[in-house]
C-alpha cells in the first residue's frame, strides 16, 4: 500500500474541524513582570471524545510541530469546535508556511479560557478547556489525551464545519 492510497481512503472519512489553542508559558515564570508567551493555534480534524468518566478527549498532532512542542511543555490547552461559518479560521490556522501566531489571532474574536488561559474562538459551536493526561507516540504523530476541565456551548448558530475528501464542507 502506498501513502497516496492510504491518504485517498482516509479522505473519505468525514471529520469535524476544531481549533486547538494554547498560550505559551511566560518567558520567565519567576518574574511577574516578564512578558506572557504568545497564543498558538492549529486546525485539527483528528479530534475525538475518548471517555465520559473521566471526561477525556484526544487530538493527534504531527510530531515536532509547533503545537506538539508547545503541548509537551504546556499542559493546559483548549479546543474550539468550529461552525460552518468559520471556514476562514480553519484555513488560516492550517496554512503551511503561515504567518506568526500573533498575526493569525489579530482579527479573530476570542476570549481567554477561565481555567487554561488559552484562546476560545468567538462563534464556536462549543469549547473545551483541557489538561494533558497522557502523550502517546504513534508513528509520525503524537496522540495527546486531555482531561476536560470545562465545557461550554456558546450561543452559536449553524452547523459544524466538516472536512471531507480534502475540503472543508458543511452538512446539508
Amino acid at each position: 500500500m502506498s501513502n497516496d492510497e492510504f491518504r485517498a481512503v482516509m479522505s473519505r472519512l468525514a471529520g469535524g474541524v476544531v481549533l486547538v489553542t494554547a498560550q505559551e508559558p511566560p518567558l520567565d515564570p519567576d518574574d511577574p513582570q516578564a512578558p506572557a508567551g504568545e497564543n498558538a493555534g492549529m486546525t485539527a480534524t483528528a479530534f475525538l471524545s475518548v471517555s465520559l468518566d473521566p471526561p477525556l478527549v484526544l487530538v493527534s498532532l504531527r510530531t515536532g510541530s509547533r503545537m506538539d512542542d508547545l503541548l509537551d511543555e504546556q499542559p493546559l490547552w483548549a479546543v474550539s469546535v468550529l461552525s460552518e461559518s468559520q471556514r476562514h479560521i480553519a484555513g488560516r490556522f492550517a496554512m503551511k508556511g503561515r504567518l506568526s501566531d500573533r498575526l493569525l489571532f489579530e482579527d479573530i474574536p476570542y476570549v481567554r479560557g477561565e481555567v487554561t488561559g488559552a484562546p476560545l474562538v468567538g462563534g464556536a459551536l462549543g469549547t473545551l478547556e483541557c489538561r494533558t493526561e497522557q502523550r502517546v507516540t504513534a508513528g509520525d504523530h503524537t496522540l495527546v489525551i486531555g482531561r476536560v476541565l470545562k465545557a461550554r456551548m456558546p450561543s452559536a448558530d449553524g452547523g459544524p464545519l466538516v472536512y471531507f475528501r480534502g475540503r472543508y464542507r458543511q452538512l446539508d
